[in-house]
């Protein structure tokens, strides 16, 4: 019996040795976290959108009846004048009925000469001088309304300009609802976006854009507010923005866009990731322990956030915060994951199946470009890159529930 219970015991030791051991690293150790580096660049904000290229001026060319199309030009790229013929339609019972019109006219004026021989011989002769005259001027009013008709059965060009495109063919039935042709003017262009009506308070004219386009990945294309349209539909809850293209700009009418304007912007900044931001303060590390340090944000985005406050340029910060531990804690870093805080490299972005992000915001490298204006497109580019990316994954989500 007592050698059981001496056995019992020392098993007992044997265990609670064990327990003691791993419970040292594990309990008594110091968490380990990971932190970023506060790099100093330039941030700006942006408010996203999507757009198409148009020219300034231009306009459809739409038929006002259905009929079938019997001519239509081939001057796709040619200039025209305002006024010229580009197609007709079928017009052939309108013709039919105006030479039947014209012939009567010419009865009517020979009748009229004749009556108005006897015009002064009688009351009679008057009478008929005058119901002559009366017909003759109602066939007149028929004659030039009927021209109207033809006239309006030719496709012609609204303004000088160049011919855009040209849609249809010969033989095929048309209405008002099918443009046939697009006229206008090939320069200057300018992009039409659609921004969202909790956004459009932050866009006035004159702020810098800048363009992202499958046709030229990884470039960004610059262009200038010039427009806001006063009224928005209240159906897909957006208005209207027009931005101004350069004369040099490689896009090309009828292209799609991705917009970013630049609604505010610093050349340098104090940036950190926006997860190692909890409850309007940062974590910093002072010898090997916790200093919660409070700031505040500015210019934010789903990646990287401008902070202002006691915290300067290469100082390192909890990244993610971790609020689960208190200020003054002991900590061990994991140099591993230690990181200054850069932009992600430009590439094409994920597919975007009904994204529309928000204001976004990103520092560039270090190294800003010499070019100030340079340094905010791309951070902006980056800027929306990540934020395209995310809001995209969430939206997915959120419709996949």
């Amino acid at each position: 019996m007592k050698l059981q219970h001496l056995i019992a015991t020392g098993i007992l030791a044997v265990a609670t040795a064990g327990a003691g051991y791993y419970a040292y690293p594990h309990l008594l150790r110091a968490p380990l976290v990971t932190t970023s580096i506060a790099s100093l660049a330039p941030v700006s904000e942006a408010v996203y959108g999507t757009g198409t290229v148009e020219p300034e001026r231009w306009a459809k060319v739409v038929p006002l009846q259905r009929r079938r199309l019997v001519e239509l030009c081939r001057c796709e790229g040619q200039v025209v004048k305002a006024g010229q013929v580009l197609g007709r339609q079928d017009d052939a019972e309108e013709r039919s009925a105006l030479d039947q019109m014209e012939i009567n006219r010419g009865q009517l004026e020979r009748d009229l000469a004749r009556a108005e021989k006897d015009r002064d011989k009688n009351d009679a002769g008057r009478t008929e001088y005058e119901q002559r005259w009366t017909k003759l001027e109602e066939t007149k009013s028929r004659i030039a309304a009927q021209k109207v008709r033809l006239d309006s059965l030719l496709l012609r060009a609204p303004l000088d300009g160049m011919v855009l495109r040209r849609d249809g063919e010969v033989g095929e039935i048309a209405g008002p609802t099918d443009v046939l042709f697009w006229v206008g003017p090939p320069a200057p262009m300018q992009v039409v976006a659609e921004i969202n009506e909790e956004e459009i308070n932050r866009i006035a004219a004159g702020q810098k854009a800048f363009l992202r386009s499958e046709a030229f990945p990884g470039r960004a294309l610059r262009a200038t507010v010039s427009q806001i349209t006063p009224k928005g539909d209240p159906t897909r809850k957006t208005f209207r923005v027009y931005l101004r293209l350069p004369q040099d700009t490689p896009l090309r009418i009828g292209m799609s866009a991705e917009v970013n304007i630049i609604s505010r912007e610093k050349p340098a900044a104090v940036v950190v990731p926006a997860e190692a931001v909890a409850a309007d303060s940062v974590q910093t590390v002072d010898d090997g322990r916790i200093r919660r340090v409070p700031v505040k944000v500015g210019i934010r985005g789903n990646r990287n956030i401008e902070i202002i406050g006691d915290i300067s340029k290469g100082t390192p910060v909890l990244s993610p915060a971790r609020t689960d531990l208190a200020d003054g804690a002991r900590i061990r870093i994991d140099g591993s994951l230690t990181r200054a805080v850069e932009p992600a490299a430009v590439s094409e972005p994920a597919d975007q199946p009904g994204a529309t992000p928000e204001a976004t915001v990103v520092a560039s490298a270090t190294t800003a470009p010499s070019d100030p204006d340079d340094a905010v497109i791309s951070a902006a580019m980056t800027a929306h890159i990540d934020s395209v990316v995310n809001d995209a994954r969430r939206n997915l989500i959120s419709n996949s529930r």
